[in-house]
């Protein structure tokens, strides 16, 4: 009796184990899906870029994570790798009067890469959202007309912003620093460039276009730097200018340039100054204002917020074997008139891919 009694025993004592075996297997297979996600969603990819410093003002505590950001199960870094093969071409069209060509199919559009010729593959207008950065001159050679630019710029925010643009401000002085990020509340924009004290300090120009254009990098729609300044560079680590042109190619960005400060007379210009915003603007398919008074700053803001909003957006896709990271030469035409004229950017950088590339 004793030892049917103990074999009774030993065998629920078996069915024990086994059942919670089966258990410890079934809580393993259940946990699997939330371990992979939870590694998926720690953090890593977030797009880069400077943050704001919360002990200046004006300057919110963190930037703004970027719109329409993917979220569940998509790394961001893969959208970006993905899209990178993009080299987007915002185009404005002027006819001999100087007003903007609005006609215009992709049909029309011819494009040269490396004087080859080379299909477009899409063309959209001005509902291309925008992702602007105003690089605001703060250094010490500005002088009393300060305040008329400021007002310019608040009032060039509220013409040129729309619902689904967004924009962020660079102050620009020794150490130069993202004073706003990225926002579409042109109210905070407008505070930010009111709450700029005295210019004072050097002129970092090339760090804050070099930053600046790396964080708009992870964000869709056309990419805009617009830079309120005399041009004039003082105390920037990255003295080659080569250098930030390349990388404002290599960001995709479109720069135009507000010269201020000159309003003096030519004889005051900083020629060399002059000629290398020129020749950013030139590079990236924007323009360079030189206004002669405080009068016509609200015109150079005028025409800019014009331009943005005219502009042909194209798309061209290069073939895999032309991602080595040089420059490569656009030219962009109008095939079908010979009375317009077309300003783009004139050449990209086409990034290698990732486990060689050096950006």
């Amino acid at each position: 009796m004793g030892r049917v009694a103990h074999s009774a025993h030993t065998q629920r004592s078996r069915f024990g184990l086994t059942l919670l075996a089966l258990a410890t297997v079934l809580c393993l297979f259940a946990a699997l899906p939330v371990l992979s996600q939870s590694g998926r969603r720690s953090g890593k990819g977030k797009p880069p870029g400077p943050t704001a410093d919360p002990n200046r003002p004006g300057s919110p505590s963190s930037p703004s994570a970027p719109s329409g950001t993917v979220s569940g199960e998509i790394d961001p870094n893969d959208v970006v790798r993905i899209s990178s093969n993009l080299v987007p071409i915002p185009a404005s069209v002027i006819d001999k009067r100087g007003n903007a060509v609005m006609n215009l199919k992709l049909e029309d559009f011819e494009l040269h890469v490396d004087g080859q010729p080379r299909p477009l593959s899409d063309l959209s207008r001005s509902e291309t959202s925008v992702r602007l950065a105003m690089l605001f001159d703060n250094s010490g050679s500005l002088d009393a007309a300060r305040e008329f630019e400021k007002q310019a710029a608040i009032r060039f925010f509220r013409k040129v912003m729309r619902s689904k643009d967004e924009a962020a401000i660079y102050s620009i002085e020794t150490d130069s620093y993202m004073a706003q990020p990225l926002t579409s509340d042109v109210v905070r924009l407008e505070h930010t460039i009111a709450m700029f004290g005295r210019p004072e300090g050097g002129t970092s120009l090339f760090d804050a276009i070099v930053t600046a254009s790396a964080y708009l990098r992870p964000y869709s729609g056309r990419r805009v730097l617009v830079i309120v300044s005399d041009g004039i560079e003082t105390t920037s680590q990255h003295t080659d200018f080569d250098f930030v042109v390349q990388r404002v190619l290599g960001n995709d960005c479109q720069v135009y340039v507000v010269q201020t400060g000159l309003y003096d007379g030519a004889n005051l210009r900083a020629l060399a100054a002059e000629r290398r915003m020129e020749q950013l603007t030139s590079q990236s398919g924007g323009a360079v204002y030189l206004p002669k008074t405080t009068a016509e700053l609200d015109i150079a803001f005028d025409q800019i917020a014009a331009d943005l909003a005219h502009q042909y957006v194209l798309s061209y896709y290069p073939s895999a074997d032309n991602r080595d990271g040089r420059l490569h030469l656009l030219e962009l035409r109008i095939k079908t008139r010979n009375d317009v004229r077309v300003r783009s950017r004139k050449g990209y950088y086409a990034p290698k891919p990732a486990t060689s590339a050096g950006w």
